[in-house]
């Protein structure tokens, strides 16, 4: 259902253009946001192992796991803090199904994923190009991407 959640003042809400850990870090004081609406899906115990628990929560944007985890400490009249957090979906990806093993961080492996995972996105999405108008930053576009990969004494050049 839907609750209220104050985000945390470490986080990548901004003020002024500048998110507010940049802020703090850099030892400005900085007031906390108000609290907003926020969607829990799912949340369910996984494990306990006192002093220590593990979550499994689902939930919409703009959701914080370690504001969640402070609030479950201070009405247990204590503290609490994350020692691990894994995203394990993301919209149409999960970390099972999506992620790259670390032996298949090849050129040829990387590119088919890539174009796998675009095709999971919504066209407006998967299309979607930054305008220079619109941010400050410098957009840079390619029409195709050469990559060298050697293989044995020859080069060979792929074009994706």
């Amino acid at each position: 259902g839907n609750i209220m959640q104050v985000p945390p003042l470490y986080s990548a809400l901004k003020k002024d253009g500048q998110r507010l850990s940049t802020l703090m870090k850099r030892g400005a004081a900085v007031e906390a946001k108000p609290a907003r609406p926020v969607t829990v899906y799912s949340l369910s115990l996984r494990k306990f192992q006192p002093p220590f628990f593990t979550l499994d929560v689902e939930c919409g944007g703009g959701f914080y796991i370690r504001s969640l985890v402070s609030d479950i400490g201070k009405e247990l009249s204590s503290c609490a803090n994350v020692l691990e957090l894994t995203r394990t979906k993301q919209g149409p990806f999960t970390l099972e199904e999506h992620a790259l093993p670390e032996d298949k961080w090849t050129i040829d492996d990387i590119a088919q994923s890539l174009e796998h995972c675009s095709s999971l996105l919504p066209a407006e999405l998967a299309l979607k190009k930054s305008k220079p108008e619109e941010s400050s930053e410098q957009v840079l576009s390619c029409e195709f991407i050469t990559l060298n990969e050697t293989k044995g004494e020859d080069d060979v050049i792929k074009t994706f």
